[in-house]
Formats: C-alpha cells, structure tokens, sequence
C-alpha cells in the first residue's frame, strides 16, 4: 500500500492525509481519550495509570468493545478515519492481556506521522 502524503498550509492543527502513518503519544477509546485531554496536564498520567487499554477478545482473535488508554512510540498504524478536527481513527497493533492484536483506537491527529 502506498501513503500519499498531502500538505496544508492552512493551519497547524491540519494533518496530512495519508494511508500508513507512525504515531507517538496517547490512543484509546473516544471516551477515554476524550476524558484524559479535558484534564489538567498534572492529572494526566494518573488517568493513563489507572486506565489502561483493555478490549473483549473473539475467538477469532478481533479486538472490540476497548475502553482505556495505551501510550504509543513511533507505532506504525493504519490511518482509518478522521474523526473530528483534532482526532483521527487508526488501527495499531496493541498489547492487551491475551497478546498483541489489531486494534481500532482514536489519537490526536498532531501525534500521526505520514509514512514516506
């Protein structure tokens, strides 16, 4: 697959479009991302401590029903779908009890870098 990598001058909070990104920050559940960027800065990591990523594993290995947190660095991702002008949609290889699985989860789009 190939990432295309489109850039806007328009504003910093714009990101570009592409299919394979690498994100480093914080991904979760919408609720769980939205609730850990409304604290203040101080509050933060005891949010991300107390709520790590958690998600209901099928029996044939698809990841849903996530909620909580988990901290990415230099993650490779799928770019899924913009969500809103701050958060986009991706799917990342995440470490949950039962192993490492594909999982959908939301991050603020200045934390995805377009693949080259």
């Amino acid at each position: 697959m190939t990432a295309n990598a489109q850039t806007s001058g328009a504003s910093e909070m714009s990101t570009p479009q592409c299919g394979i990104g690498y994100v480093t920050g914080i991904g979760g559940s919408a609720q769980s991302l939205q609730d850990y960027r409304a604290l203040p800065s101080r509050d933060q990591y005891r949010y991300l401590a107390d709520n790590p990523i958690q998600c209901k594993v099928s029996d044939e290995g698809r990841a849903s029903a996530c909620t909580g947190l988990t901290s990415l660095r230099n993650e490779e991702v799928s770019v899924y779908d913009d969500i809103d002008s701050t958060t986009m949609a991706v799917v990342a290889r995440v470490e949950l009890d039962h192993g490492t699985y594909p999982v959908i989860i939301y991050v603020p789009k200045q934390a995805v870098r377009c693949k080259e």
